[in-house]
């Protein structure tokens, strides 16, 4: 594939995502959503250099991964819209004069990213997982961790909440710390990033508990 083609990409993403009547109207989520669609392109670019998948089709197909956020979601539109963001990408895809087989291997990746099902039929190859994987990457990366804090509002939490929060944290990471990837440049990276976080999270537990009294 060609740059010009993630060039386009680009501009066909913002161009929908800043057209959106939901996050025309909410431009930190506007801000938000892009700044995901980057930072899982660049991670499934980074998987498919190590990988040997085509790093260009693999970062359209992240850049697309979230398209269907251009939409205003209705009841179940979050658990859909990975097969949104398949029909919206697909014509698009043809423009960029791609073989088929390409094109199904990319929406394929798209559709099955939240939940692992798509409404047409394809092939669960290393490649269309790998969207998967990267979209997951980053939503357990840094920043989301900082995010979850502040989303549940842990600075506003009793001690005792807080001990209660943290320990769950930690029991769901240790429990996703052994799911399954689709290649081993994605499982390196995601070791270490849940790694990242159970050490940030005990060391957080560690010194709340400090705090009871005297040892």
């Amino acid at each position: 594939m060609i740059e010009d083609a993630v060039r386009k990409t680009e501009e066909f993403l913002r161009k929908k995502l800043t057209g959106g009547e939901y996050l025309a109207a909410h431009p930190e989520a506007l801000a938000y959503r892009l700044g995901h669609s980057y930072r899982v392109a660049n991670i499934g670019r980074q998987i498919a250099e190590k990988e040997g998948f085509d790093a260009d089709e693999m970062t359209v197909a992240c850049l697309l991964h979230d398209v269907s956020y251009c939409e205003t979601f209705g009841e179940d539109g979050w658990i859909e819209h990975g097969r949104r963001a398949a029909r919206i990408a697909r014509p698009f895809l043809q423009t960029l004069g791609l073989p088929e087989d390409r094109i199904e291997d990319i929406c394929y990746g798209i559709a099955i990213h939240v939940d692992d099902r798509a409404d047409f039929p394809g092939e669960r190859t290393p490649f269309a997982l790998t969207v998967q994987d990267a979209d997951n990457l980053d939503r357990f990366d840094v920043y989301r961790l900082h995010e979850s804090l502040c989303r549940d509002d842990f600075l506003a939490m009793g001690p005792e909440e807080r001990e209660t929060y943290l320990s769950g944290r930690l029991a769901r990471l240790r429990e996703l710390l052994s799911a399954p990837t689709a290649s081993a440049t994605a499982e390196k990276l995601w070791k270490e990033r849940l790694g990242f976080q159970i050490v940030f999270y005990e060391k957080l537990l560690s010194q709340l508990r400090s705090g009871r009294g005297l040892a």
